[in-house]
């Protein structure tokens, strides 16, 4: 059988089994014994079960439930909703002042938390009421919610990230530290937006009154006080990386550690609480897990079958320049992200792109930031974006899920801009890592 028709066979086996609603991990792990069953025999279960085998035993896989971990407990540990207070001393008389601080936040707790799903519902239950409340334009405060938390992906430590690294085979602290700058510019773009709106409209987002800024001086330190803390852990965490102190893996639990006893410092540690991180841990560690089991099984059987060569023959040949061939990648990147979740995405396309990339005489490094902001548009933009579907599990009754998607296309137009200017400037992602070296 030639590797066209088991590619075509292989694409028409997982479409028909995903609309008949199976879940991804089980589509893939299914396609993947029966093709390589057909092909190879019985020794062909036996190749799937060792690939699986050396991917469990990579030690850097700890690093997933740590920082999952830490990103619980700080959720649970009442810290966005001290920081977004404590920001609201200073930003809340500007026009707009209310959704750039939604935005600051959004990234400290990107960089204490890196999980997309909650910090989005983090920031519906905290900052979309008092937007609301304080009269702004709807469009405007639901998109900052949704684009701010999407900068998850971007701000490290991110599971995007890490899973790209250990797909592709690329070192995860230099991913950390080449999304610093590209991650601050997303949310540079983000944050002038919103000001220059409201500059020239100040309905859309007006000013808090004065006696909700004016606190007590006591109150003042008692809130940055209490930051102080997981607000540390984060940076501990990073700097240990970035500094190149401990190892991805050591800093991770370290991270945990530090979360913990922060929580407790802070007299929010108990014992639901606790219990309800774990198990916010592993269920998400299982999640990732039985998607990564089924892509690493199914992409190991389609390249021993050719599959690599034949993709990389056929993207290499295409009559266009080697950025026009990025260009494609990054299509077929934003077509898969309408309708399927970014790991799947990454295991199943990275394995055959990476290669090409690197053949292409690009760093894997720099396509690994660009693929993250692949995934940050694939969050917000329809049919799949679960981005609005976070935030309608929390947003008043009254708005609908159309209401959402219609606030998010300007904050989508502005991260193409983003991925624009990484695209055309490689430099903004590996600037940093070449001076930290």
């Amino acid at each position: 059988m030639s590797i066209e028709l088991i590619t075509v066979l292989m694409i028409t086996a997982i479409a028909v089994l995903l609309i008949m609603g199976l879940p991804l991990a089980f589509v893939t792990g299914v396609v993947a014994m029966g093709f390589a069953y057909a092909n190879f025999g019985l020794p062909g279960l036996f190749l799937i079960e060792s690939r699986i085998i050396s991917l469990v035993r990579e030690f850097v896989l700890v690093a997933v439930p740590m920082f999952i971990l830490m990103a619980s407990v700080l959720e649970r540990s009442g810290v966005a909703r001290d920081l977004y207070r404590a920001m609201h001393i200073w930003s809340g008389g500007l026009r707009g002042g209310l959704a750039i601080q939604t935005m600051v936040v959004a990234v400290l707790m990107a960089a204490m938390t890196g999980i997309i799903g909650g910090e989005i519902i983090l920031l519906g239950l905290v900052a979309l009421p008092q937007m609301l409340r304080l009269n702004y334009d709807r469009g405007l405060a639901i998109g900052t919610i949704c684009a701010g938390g999407s900068l998850g992906t971007m701000i490290p430590p991110s599971i995007v990230l890490i899973i790209y690294g250990l797909t592709a085979n690329v070192d995860i602290g230099q991913l950390f530290v080449a999304t610093i700058v590209p991650g601050l510019l997303l949310a540079g773009i983000y944050i002038s937006y919103i000001a220059i709106r409201c500059q020239f409209n100040p309905e859309l987002g007006p000013p808090a009154p004065p006696e909700e800024r004016n606190l007590p001086r006591e109150e003042k330190l008692r809130l940055i006080g209490g930051l102080a803390l997981p607000l540390g852990v984060a940076a501990g965490v990073l700097g240990s990386i970035y500094l190149g102190i401990a190892s991805v893996s050591e800093a991770a639990g370290m991270g945990a550690v530090g979360a913990i006893l922060s929580a407790a410092v802070r007299r929010e540690l108990t014992w639901p609480m606790l219990r309800d991180a774990l198990y916010q841990t592993m269920n998400t560690c299982g999640m990732l897990l039985w998607i990564t089991f089924g892509a690493t099984a199914l992409i190991g059987v389609y390249n021993l079958m050719g599959g690599d060569t034949f993709v990389k023959n056929l993207v290499t040949g295409l009559p266009l320049p080697p950025v026009g061939i990025i260009l494609v990648m990054m299509a077929v990147l934003v077509i898969l992200g309408l309708f399927m979740d970014w790991i799947g995405i990454c295991l199943l396309t990275m394995p055959i792109f990476v290669p090409i990339v690197s053949a292409l005489g690009y760093s894997p490094v720099w396509f690994g930031i660009l693929f993250c902001m692949n995934m940050q548009v694939s969050y917000l933009t329809p049919p799949f974006g679960p981005a609005a579907f976070y935030l309608k599990g929390v947003a008043p009754p009254d708005i609908k899920l159309g209401d959402i998607y219609r606030a998010l296309w300007p904050f989508i137009g502005l991260q193409l801009i983003g991925l624009t200017i990484v695209l055309l400037y490689p430099d903004v992602a590996l600037w940093l890592p070449s001076v930290m070296q």
